[in-house]
């Protein structure tokens, strides 16, 4: 029997469902399609890239794990922030993290389109973006449990391309296939034939390619028996990052010289159509397809969950706050929805960059989050709390994570033009958000009292 929490949602999310939402938030197109163009951009050297910004994740996800172990909320490090940090923290990393979702739908969506367009070329592809949208709002406002079940077969689909490529690949080298070996990390100019600061430029997208991995801290508050299920899937991410990430570069690097690779094309469809595979193109098609749908399902589904626990505090706009008979917020999950469809206006006027674009832009979504988490276990630590499940090396790996955080933006204006784009809109999303606090300071300092947060909302639906 499924029970309720505190906040209005069930229980409905198992073991198996959680540690495959957390799988899927951890294999996505910044892989399976971003990794292309790097590996061109920056040499076999992509992989320290990778280790780098993976070594950051992991740090982020044993923040979060501590802190989703003191308290398990779907609210996640948006409550976080405001109680270790301040209710302006709260509120900005809130509407970030909308950000970064905002923009990630965008990109998937982009993504969903161009696909599409590869197998059915006269289909118009704002109406495939729009179809893809449909299907996954759809099963957000069904239930939590169909999410769940869709999420894990996404991830188990992703999980066996992984998989079956690093198999391959993995024979490819260990038999020198087709001149496959070690030898191509630094026969073709060195190991980093573009230069170092390549490699650094490409952080802000490798930082992307692991972003979502913190969307297990927000299924826990919907998570039966969090504190049991909750360090194994955090736990998981590790061996996930090193084997389906560095792993699968690393063994990129090796198939084929890092000049076989383009911008624009999945390096896996590449490995295997130099195999001569018939069908791999479609398969990777599929799979990649898949990757972006799985992206546009979470983002519906974590930014309903945010945008109501922000709502209820009076932070954002009241119909967020809605929660659907099946518990499930309504509200919240239609105003992401409707901002996905901006994407499309930007894949018409810019179809060659708009992906790139919008993944720079989600990339300071991700950048916010991550910090917020770090800092919050921080203060966590300095209360005195202490856990069963502790961050390890916390407060030195806090501040090293920061700092590297604080690296990736940085670096941004110095790379290509798509992300000194979303650099550039960087002060223009700390006013709107500066002016935003401002105006839900002085509603709830006002003559009419504070602003009352709808915890007794009647549920619709």
């Amino acid at each position: 029997m499924r029970t309720q929490t505190d906040e209005g949602y069930s229980h409905a999310l198992g073991n198996r469902q959680v540690q495959m939402i957390a799988i899927g938030g951890a294999i996505g197109v910044g892989l399976f399609l971003g990794a292309g163009g790097r590996l061109q951009a920056t040499g076999p050297a992509l992989v320290l890239s990778y280790a780098a910004a993976g070594l950051a994740a992991f740090f982020v996800m044993r923040a979060l794990g501590e802190l989703v172990l003191y308290r398990p909320t779907s609210g996640s490090f948006v409550e976080y922030a405001g109680e270790f940090i301040g209710p302006w923290a709260a509120f900005a990393s809130g509407w970030m993290y909308w950000v970064n979702w905002a923009f990630t739908g965008i990109a998937e969506l982009t993504a969903i389109a161009a696909y599409i367009h590869y197998w059915a070329p006269a289909f118009p592809q704002a109406l495939t973006a729009l179809i893809a949208l449909g299907f996954v709002l759809v099963v957000n406002l069904l239930s939590v449990r169909l999410f769940g079940e869709l999420e894990f077969w996404f991830a188990l689909l992703k999980v066996l391309a992984i998989t079956v490529f690093l198999v391959v690949g993995l024979v490819l080298v260990v038999f020198s296939v087709g001149g496959a070996g070690p030898a191509n990390l630094v026969a073709h100019g060195g190991f980093t034939p573009t230069g170092l600061p390549m490699v650094l430029m490409s952080l802000q997208s490798v930082v992307f390619a692991y972003a979502s991995i913190e969307l297990v801290g927000i299924a826990a508050g919907e998570t039966a028996r969090p504190r049991e299920v909750m360090p194994k899937a955090v736990n998981g991410v590790v061996w996930r990052i090193a084997i389906f990430y560095v792993g699968s570069v690393l063994l990129l690097a090796m198939v084929l010289p890092w000049t076989a690779y383009r911008a624009g094309v999945s390096p896996f469809v590449t490995v295997f159509s130099g195999l001569g595979v018939p069908w791999a193109a479609d398969a990777m098609n599929l799979v990649v397809i898949t990757a972006a749908l799985s992206s546009c399902n979470s983002g519906l589904y974590a930014t309903g969950r945010i945008l109501r626990s922000m709502a209820r505090k009076g932070e954002a706009p009241g119909f967020a706050a809605a929660l659907s008979r099946r518990h499930v917020p309504v509200g919240g999950i239609v105003f992401t929805a409707l901002t996905f469809l901006s994407g499309v206006v930007l894949f018409y006027f810019l179809p060659e960059r708009a992906f790139n674009i919008a993944t720079a832009g989600a990339s300071l979504g991700v950048v916010t989050t991550w910090g917020v988490l770090v800092y919050c276990q921080l203060r966590l630590r300095r209360a005195g709390h202490r856990s069963a499940f502790p961050m390890p090396g916390s407060p030195v790996t806090n501040w090293l994570t920061l700092a590297f955080l604080a690296l990736v933006v940085l670096l941004m204006p110095f790379a290509d033009r798509d992300q000194r784009v979303a650099f550039f809109l960087i002060p223009a999303l700390v006013a709107a958000i500066a002016a935003g606090w401002l105006l839900v300071r002085r509603r709830r300092d006002g003559p009419a009292g504070a602003l009352a947060a709808p915890e007794g909302r009647p549920e619709t639906g």
